[in-house]
């Protein structure tokens, strides 16, 4: 186990990715429409993800692909590409509309504290806070390099869940004081009446998504796991150093979930606790602000200064892990359609460096002029749930058709990804349903 722990990292970036925004604003808001009846399935959501993302980083491990390169290999194709690569491509989209909006919404908490100008909320201030904020995401990853990403990451991540943690208790005392009663009523596995769309909301935006799951071989492939276990020569040497690099990989997979539970699970009661006996739905940058009031009136004015603190870091965590996690991909999508040769290191770094100085620009820009078009919003919604579907599948098959039996688990584990896929999938196909 202590020579295990030497090697985790890749999901100390996952974290870092989920840690953040879907927490803090969405199960948050969750949170606030039905209370603590729905705790059980933030624990729920996000433990059933996590087989497809561990199966994924098993196949990693077992051929030294990454994610985007399997999927081109999942049939049917389409126009000589796998239909994947092609949701991929259209998934650039998605990331576009939730990335500004993250960007902006961290640019909104340190507005809030330093503004530029008379009014903190302008588009000046805004503005200028974004900029500032994709100047130092540049200026972070202008290297390139996977220890930068991981040790930036593992420091926001548990600044940010102490902090998630911390907020929680910091209303004990208060009028908005919650229980271990309460918590016991959240954990009882029931669905309010009228709650089921806000329990299909929260299944698809807590734990880790379709991007994440994606990234999350990249990692393990540039931590080393699959270099360190070899190429696959077919004798039983081969197979118990990748056996033993993919128990490393699963550990890693797990300290990761009990992480971004914890904090998705104390974001989602600040909501319950505060925000429902109040009637108080509020959405988006409104989550923070009427949080950081609350906080001001209930706690003190350092209350309210910690809590938009705590927000701006962890909001802005989430852009610093996307900038290298998504850069990946955009560079591995364009190599599927012929931009340039993955297994060439120095276009491959090239390609990488450029995107990430052009994704965070672009987020920038379109958080700030465009405050969330509803066609793009619609959109991306639709987007996210194939995509996290397609996920699922194609996690399945590579698993079936190129993982190498020899690192497999057992029937029990097999058991749990098909849980887990058909989860996603039935989730997803009833979310499209509704939207419609």
């Amino acid at each position: 186990m202590r020579g295990r722990l030497k090697f985790l990292g890749p999901g100390m970036i996952t974290s870092a990715a989920v840690v953040g925004s879907g927490e803090l604003l969405t199960a948050t808001t969750l949170g606030a429409r039905v209370g603590f009846i729905l705790l059980w399935l933030v624990l729920v959501s996000t433990f059933l993800k996590v087989w497809v993302q561990i199966e994924l980083g098993r196949w990693a491990i077992s051929t030294g692909k990454v994610a985007v390169t399997g999927y081109n290999e999942v049939p049917p194709k389409i126009a000589g590409r796998g239909w994947m690569a092609w949701l991929v491509l259209l998934m650039f989209v998605q990331f576009l509309t939730s990335q500004a909006g993250v960007i902006s919404a961290s640019a909104f908490a340190f507005s809030s504290l330093m503004p530029f100008g008379d009014d903190p909320y302008s588009v000046q201030s805004i503005g200028i806070w974004v900029a500032i904020l994709v100047a130092i995401a540049i200026a972070i990853h202008l290297a390139n390099r996977y220890t930068i990403v991981e040790g930036v990451s593992t420091i926001l991540v548990v600044l940010v869940t102490a902090f998630a943690v911390t907020v929680v208790f910091l209303i004990q005392g208060t009028e908005f004081s919650w229980n271990l009663a309460d918590v016991s009523d959240g954990m009882r596995f029931q669905i309010a009446a009228g709650s089921m769309g806000v329990a299909l909301s929260m299944f698809g935006l807590t734990g880790v998504g379709a991007g994440e799951v994606t990234a999350y071989t990249y990692w393990c492939v540039e931590k080393g796991y699959a270099a360190w276990a070899g190429e696959n020569d077919g004798t039983e040497a081969w197979a118990e150093r990748a056996r033993g690099w993919v128990s490393v990989m699963k550990l890693d997979a797990w300290v990761a979930w009990v992480i971004y539970t914890i904090s998705t699970m104390a974001f989602y009661i600040l909501g319950a606790a505060v925000l429902h006996p109040q009637g108080l739905v509020p959405e988006g940058d409104e989550v923070m602000r009427t949080i950081s009031s609350i906080f001001d009136s209930a706690v003190g004015r350092w209350g309210g200064i910690i809590f938009l603190i705590g927000a701006g870091i962890g909001l802005f965590k989430t852009i610093i892990a996307n900038v290298p996690s998504l850069g990946r991909q955009v560079a591995n999508t364009l190599a599927v359609f012929g931009a340039f040769d993955w297994s060439d290191r120095a276009q491959r770094d090239r390609w990488m460096r450029i995107i990430m100085i052009v994704l965070p620009i672009v987020w920038g820009v379109f958080g700030t002029v465009i405050s969330s078009p509803l066609a793009l919003v619609i959109l991306a919604g639709i987007l996210n749930a194939v995509f996290l579907m397609g996920v699922a599948i194609s996690t399945v098959y590579l698993s079936r058709n190129q993982t190498d039996p020899a690192v497999r688990d057992g029937r029990a584990f097999e058991v749990m990804l098909w849980v887990s896929a058909a989860s996603i999938v039935a989730v997803g196909l009833v979310g499209l349903y509704n939207l419609f």
